[in-house]
C-alpha cells in the first residue's frame, strides 16, 4: 500500500483573526518543491504558533488525501482547492482515513514515521476556508486527515511516496476512531485500544474516557 505525496507544504505562523481576535497562526502554508528535511518534530521551515495544540513529536506531520478533494469541491462550490487548502503538510494521492490504521508505519520519501492521530479543525480552519463554520462541517463529514510521527528523520518532496512497511494487526483505521467518538455506531474494542495507544493525545484519551464511562 503506497501513495505519491503530491505537495509538501510547509508556513510559518502569521497574523490572523479569529472570533475578532488577533492570534499567530501556522495553518497558511505554500509548496515547496525542494527536497525538505524531516525532524523528529516538523518539517524544516515549518512552524506552529501555539505548540500546546499543534505540532511536536507526535503531530510532526498533517496528511491529508487527495481522495476527499471532489468532496470538498462540490461541498465548497470551487473548482480548485489552493495548496494545503486544509492546512495540511503532505497532500497524498490515496491512503485515506479509512485505509489507514492507528499504529501503521510508512517510508515517507527517506524518513520513517508512524500514523498516530486524527486531526481535530479549530477555527483556525475557518480562517483558511473564509467561513466560520467549516470547522463543524470538516468534522462532520469525518475526512479529517492524520497526524505522523516521526521514527526516523529524512528527507521528503514531492513525487516520494509513503509506503506502507508495518502493518499493526488491530485493523483500527483513523476513520474509525472518528466514528466511534463522533457517531453513534461506537466500538467499545476501540474505545479501550484507544485508551492504551501512547499516539493519541489528552484530548482524545478525554473523549473516549467519557465513552467508556457511559458505555
Amino acid at each position: 500500500m503506497q501513495a505519491e505525496i503530491l505537495e509538501v507544504c510547509i508556513g510559518q505562523p502569521q497574523e490572523i483573526e479569529v472570533n475578532g481576535q488577533k492570534e499567530l497562526s501556522g495553518i497558511f502554508k505554500l509548496p515547496f518543491h525542494s527536497a525538505v528535511d524531516l525532524t523528529l518534530t516538523n518539517l524544516v521551515g515549518d512552524g506552529q504558533a501555539d505548540l500546546r495544540f499543534h505540532g511536536g513529536p507526535h503531530k510532526a506531520v498533517y496528511v491529508y488525501s487527495a481522495n476527499y478533494y471532489d468532496f470538498w469541491k462540490e461541498d465548497l462550490g470551487r473548482k480548485v482547492l489552493e495548496p494545503s487548502q486544509f492546512g495540511q503538510n503532505l497532500t497524498v494521492a490515496g491512503l485515506s482515513d479509512d485505509e489507514v490504521c492507528l499504529g501503521d508505519q510508512f517510508q515517507l520519501g527517506q524518513a520513517k514515521v508512524t500514523v498516530v492521530q486524527p486531526r481535530i479543525p479549530c477555527a483556525k480552519l475557518g480562517v483558511r476556508l473564509g467561513d466560520p463554520d467549516f470547522p463543524a462541517r470538516f468534522l462532520l463529514a469525518g475526512y479529517l486527515g492524520y497526524y505522523l510521527k516521526v521514527d526516523e528523520p529524512g528527507t521528503v518532496a514531492s513525487g516520494n511516496s509513503m509506503r506502507l512497511i508495518q502493518r499493526v494487526n488491530h485493523g483500527y483505521s483513523v476513520r474509525a476512531l472518528w466514528q466511534t467518538v463522533f457517531t453513534e455506531d461506537r466500538d467499545l474494542d476501540l474505545i479501550r485500544f484507544g485508551l492504551g495507544f501512547e499516539g493519541l493525545d489528552e484530548g482524545w484519551k478525554k473523549r473516549l474516557r467519557n465513552l467508556d464511562e457511559t458505555s
